[in-house]
């Protein structure tokens, strides 16, 4: 079942939007825990202050320590709209100079300022059940050396209030950079995808028979460069393989067109002719033209397969080469004695194993052994080897005709070319094997025979799995 499609567009909002919200979410929380925490210092410097004014009506009367706070005072200290305020005033012995009720003691000085400053703590109490934020002084009056204790602690109403004020005031905020952060991301994604419209609409607009590739530069953005760049190569290829299809059809074209008009040529002088024995000479140069353009049809349908090969997967399989040249040179024995030529096979009976098509391999060995019959000595001799060597398997055809010029080697393969001419072929064979070989990852080479003709030899790689 086929994956639906999807937007590229949609897959990176959904890929940003986790990930936004989450820095979103950890900005507010961090920007509150600071809020928070600043908040929380100028209470505690409250605190302090007011610790500090208790500090301020301590009296020493020679070596005692004394505090008298009249009830206005005490009223003024305490006074407060929203919250309680306690106050404690002890020596270090306990005995209590000032009180609005017991507050518990810290149990660690957490803070101190200089080493001249009293020394202070801050941390968190119940008190009648109500969660309380306390700070305690710890001094020694001037003239005095008994320590005094001193205790303020506040409830914490107007500081749960300022912390759900900051919250409340967070949430519209960062809902507000959340949705602006989506539709920058949207438009900016919508922008982006923009860019490759041009390319499209090239694309769009572009004949068939005459793609061009894209300049990465102007097509696409540079994220998607690799794609254009793979796009190109895809066109060049194409534009390869219409360039070889058209010359294929035309060479093809030719080379049809001549034996067709040989053909006519002969059937119009067997018409033409009342003399017997000059019809039968006439039907038979018809025969033999009927027999060349058969072959030639035969190899150019072989071609067209293996170039249809080319455009898909093949279907390897392992194959036995040594039985598969038996086998090919079996069918093409009758031919073989009838031209007088010497068909001989050198090698192990089976057992040659390699990967590839069957079909096309038994193609290859039969056009080289025809293009060896074709342009080989009249009623020579052709030996057809198979041999493994370190590993490579080579399939060789020896015979003992004129053999291939070595500065002509290089073009036997192309389509169509006969040399001089000379001997029946279409010049196909070469190039069907050349094409069956790049299929296999064979190489095929042209040397000297040892029997003095032409040696072709298709060697396959070593086998491996």
């Amino acid at each position: 079942m086929a994956e639906a499609p999807y937007s590229l567009r949609g897959v990176l909002l959904r890929r940003l939007w986790l990930p936004l919200l989450v820095l979103l979410l950890a900005s507010a929380v961090g920007s509150f825990v600071l809020a928070r925490h600043y908040a929380e210092q100028v209470y505690d410097r409250w605190l302090l202050d007011s610790a500090m004014s208790l500090a301020q009506l301590i009296e020493v009367r020679g070596e005692t320590v004394h505090m008298e706070i009249s009830p206005a005072v005490s009223r003024m200290f305490t006074w407060d709209t929203v919250d309680r305020i306690y106050g404690d005033v002890t020596r270090a012995d306990g005995t209590r100079l000032y009180g609005t009720g017991a507050l518990p003691r810290a149990t660690a000085v957490l803070a101190e300022d200089a080493d001249d400053s009293p020394a202070r703590s801050y941390y968190d109490a119940v008190i009648d059940g109500r969660d309380v934020r306390v700070v305690q002084v710890a001094m020694t009056p001037p003239g005095s050396a008994t320590p005094i204790v001193i205790r303020v602690a506040e409830t914490r109403t107007k500081r749960l209030r300022l912390e759900h004020r900051l919250l409340l005031a967070s949430i519209p905020l960062q809902g507000t950079i959340l949705l602006l952060a989506a539709w920058l991301a949207w438009s900016g994604t919508g922008a982006a995808a923009r860019h490759t419209n041009g390319a499209a609409r090239r694309l769009a607009s572009a004949p068939l028979d005459a793609l061009m590739p894209l300049d990465p530069q102007d097509a696409a953005p540079r994220e998607l460069w690799p794609a254009v760049d793979a796009f190109n190569q895809l066109v060049s290829r194409l534009s390869a393989m219409q360039d070889a299809q058209q010359r294929f059809i035309s060479n093809a074209a030719h080379q049809l067109r001549t034996p067709l008009a040989g053909l006519q040529i002969e059937l119009e002088s067997a018409l033409r002719e009342q003399d017997p024995a000059a019809q039968r000479d006439a039907l038979a140069g018809l025969l033999r033209g009927l027999t060349r353009l058969r072959h030639l049809t035969h190899q150019l349908l072989i071609l067209s397969r293996s170039e249809d090969s080319a455009g898909a997967m093949l279907a390897m399989r392992p194959v036995d080469i040594a039985e598969l040249a038996r086998e090919a040179l079996e069918r093409l024995m009758d031919g073989a004695v009838i031209a007088g030529v010497d068909l001989g096979y050198e090698g192990p009976d089976a057992g040659v194993m390699l990967i590839g098509e069957p079909q096309l391999l038994r193609e290859a060995i039969s056009n080289l052994v025809d293009n060896a019959m074709r342009y080989g000595a009249l009623e020579g001799v052709i030996t057809v080897s198979v041999e493994t060597i370190q590993g490579e398997i080579r399939i060789s055809v020896n015979d003992n005709g004129p053999g291939i010029d070595p500065t002509l080697r290089g073009r036997v393969t192309e389509r169509f070319w006969r040399g001089d001419a000379s001997g029946d072929g279409c010049g196909l064979g070469l190039a069907i094997v050349a094409e069956i070989a790049g299929r296999h990852g064979a190489t095929l080479s042209i040397g000297t025979s040892p029997l003095g003709g032409a040696k072709v030899m298709l060697a396959f790689p070593e086998q491996r799995g």
